[in-house]
């Protein structure tokens, strides 16, 4: 609470003094003579208190003069989202322990992560192995995307690693989209070898759609602990296994696209590479600020006219004395 008009609040000085002095005739009281002997009756006792209401009202007449006021700011956002599919291989290879704990725990991280700093885009999530799904659909409710991300898991999908398909899938979810920019963001640890839709083909479908693709390669090449057989409880039995990747053709999709491709051997890595990401896809956004207020002055007017009215009443109506 703030006033308009603070310099009428120095008005209390003079009103201060009027209210000492008020018994020596500096300010007209608006009473009746009381002719009545012995104890003053309760109508006399409160007549003679009738005029605190008039000191009350006059200090409600200047607050009111002051302008007490409500003063907030209001930020009104105007952005130009962007639609981001975040395609996300979950093939048995994503718990290989070159990361800690594997490659998968490590990507679901630093995607939420990613999705966390961009409040105003629409984020969707395709998951894929040996076929592709899509596990949420575009929103803009970040804690929704993050809980998706962090369920998921190997074992959902047969194994195999279908890029086309995730990629595709991806792409399928932005056909549509009315935003001016679309992108995916396609993370694998391994070389094609399932699905029915070549990643070319899906890159070139994206491209004609005018969506752009970051591709991330994870993981490090040679020898790594990973998963070599799927036991009958759903676990993974793990040993020593040389893997390695097809650069070559994450680098052509990304080119096909007008994206890039990323290598990320090590966490840190990957995180640069989506804090990257973050900044070449900026959202445009645009903040206006508009001040408000709100004027509370009227109600004291309101208050203080009640109160003299009341006095007036008072002194001069119900409690008024009749002397014969």
């Amino acid at each position: 609470m703030s006033f308009a008009a603070p310099f009428w609040l120095f008005l209390f000085l003079p009103l201060a003094w009027l209210i000492r002095h008020r018994e020596s005739g500096f300010f007209l009281r608006i009473t009746q003579p009381d002719r009545s002997s012995g104890n003053p009756g309760f109508r006399t006792q409160v007549r003679s208190k009738l005029s605190l209401l008039r000191w009350i009202a006059l200090v409600m007449l200047i607050l009111a003069m002051a302008r007490p006021q409500r003063k907030w700011e209001e930020e009104k956002i105007k952005a130009d989202a962007l639609d981001i599919v975040l395609s996300m291989d979950i093939s048995p290879s994503m718990l290989s322990k070159d990361f800690d704990p594997d490659r998968l725990t490590v990507a679901k991280r630093v995607a939420a992560e990613f999705v966390e700093k961009r409040p105003h885009d629409r984020i969707g999530l395709v998951a894929f192995s040996a076929e592709a799904f899509t596990q949420c659909p575009l929103i803009t409710d970040r804690r929704v995307v993050e809980t998706f991300i962090n369920e998921l898991a190997v074992g959902r999908l047969d194994d195999g690693t279908a890029i086309g398909m995730g990629l595709a899938t991806a792409v399928n979810r932005l056909k549509d989209s009315p935003s001016r920019s679309k992108i995916v963001v396609l993370l694998t640890d391994g070389e094609n070898n399932a699905g029915y839709i070549a990643p070319l083909k899906a890159a070139e479908i994206a491209h004609t759609l005018g969506i752009r693709v970051y591709t991330v390669g994870i993981g490090t090449e040679g020898v790594v602990m990973s998963p070599a057989q799927r036991n009958s409880d759903g676990s993974y039995s793990f040993a020593p296994r040389f893997t390695k990747f097809d650069t070559n053709l994450l680098a052509e999709i990304a080119t096909a696209t007008e994206g890039k491709f990323y290598r990320a051997f090590s966490e840190r890595d990957l995180e640069a590479i989506y804090a990257e990401i973050d900044q070449l896809e900026k959202t445009k956004i645009e903040v206006s600020t508009v001040r408000r207020s709100k004027d509370y002055y009227h109600w004291l007017i309101g208050a203080a006219v009640l109160l003299l009215l009341l006095e007036i009443l008072g002194t001069w109506g119900i409690l008024r004395s009749i002397t014969p």
